[in-house]
């Protein structure tokens, strides 16, 4: 996803938040209830998470240096992942505390009403920004279930706006209907019982967010489709008698480092040797343009063997898909 994409939806999704935030508030402030408190709160963390991830994209967009020869691409991992401690621990934590306090010291809810117009406003805001995020989302991942594409998916800013925003729909379904029921039945209690439901829902998504977000982080490789294009280019290039092994690192959504070791015929000459890594280099790069770096080793299957003292790392996978 390009970087423009991701930045839109979090431009939509932060202009949303805040307004929405502020409504909240107030009306969480008039009428003393405990689920527009939590979604108020809500509001405020995915309001600092797209500022966080907005600088996480620039900082990630810092050249390479001596220190970072790989540029800073992984820092946008980093702090997506930050994102997903601070929807651990401020917006699911604190709605859980405000629940609890609410189902033991529960009290009658003033001007529903009010809550009713809030809510539905919310929920049309809210229901806009996951439009756009979706959208941005799905312009990448067309063919795919959308629980499949945001785990291959390697731009955490998109997916998590993206699962942000269905949390926070689904959280303002739940206060709504709480608010319903607690009007209908007289029982204040529900008001509490809401606030801990949303809270559990924003546990499981920080959840599922931090673990996406720690994959990425520790290096994840390209898909098994790329991997495969990759053994049938290296493959094809000419004087090459055989791939040994394919490694991939994404260093970002668009930039993926690629290590090919190959073994090229002994009757090459090195110009020739020379010649074909170029030609390697460039239909790679025609091919998958975020692939921004490419190391091509040239080493006999049996000297790479030896080097890795075993099978070459993912050779069955490897195999499988080059066929």
């Amino acid at each position: 996803m390009a970087a423009g994409g991701s930045k839109a939806a979090i431009y939509a999704a932060l202009a949303g938040n805040a307004a929405v935030a502020a409504t909240k508030f107030g009306a969480a402030w008039w009428t003393g209830s405990s689920a527009m408190l939590s979604e108020a709160i809500h509001s405020v963390v995915d309001t600092g998470n797209q500022l966080l991830l907005l600088y996480g994209l620039r900082q990630a967009a810092r050249p390479a240096t001596p220190e970072h020869p790989f540029g800073h691409g992984l820092e946008l991992y980093f702090w997506a992942f930050v994102v997903a401690i601070l929807i651990f621990g401020l917006g699911a934590g604190v709605s859980v505390f405000q629940g609890i306090d609410k189902i033991r010291a529960p009290h009658p809810i003033e001007s529903v009403a009010v809550n009713y117009v809030v809510l539905g406003l919310s929920l049309l805001f809210e229901g806009a920004t996951w439009w756009v995020a979706f959208r941005a989302f799905r312009r990448e991942s067309r063919d795919e279930g959308l629980l499949s594409a945001v785990r291959r998916s390697k731009d955490p800013t998109v997916f998590t706006v993206l699962l942000e925003d269905s949390a926070a729909v689904t959280g303002l379904v739940i206060a709504l209907v709480s608010l319903a029921l607690t009007a209908a039945l007289d029982m204040p209690v529900l008001d509490g019982v809401a606030s801990v439901l949303i809270g559990l829902l924003l546990a499981a998504t920080a959840a599922f967010l931090a673990r996406e977000a720690k994959g990425l982080l520790l290096g994840e490789a390209v898909t098994p489709g790329v991997r495969a294009s990759l053994r049938r280019l290296a493959g094809s290039t000419p004087g090459v008698s055989g791939v040994n092994e394919i490694l991939t690192m994404h260093f970002g959504p668009k930039d993926v480092l690629a290590a090919i070791s190959v073994d090229f015929d002994d009757r090459q000459t090195a110009a020739a040797v020379e010649r074909a890594v170029n030609d390697l280099e460039r239909r790679i790069k025609d091919a998958h343009p975020e692939i921004r770096r490419i190391f091509v080793e040239a080493q006999s299957r049996e000297g790479h063997l030896r080097a890795r003292g075993t099978a070459p790392l993912g050779s069955s996978q490897d195999e499988s898909e080059g066929g």
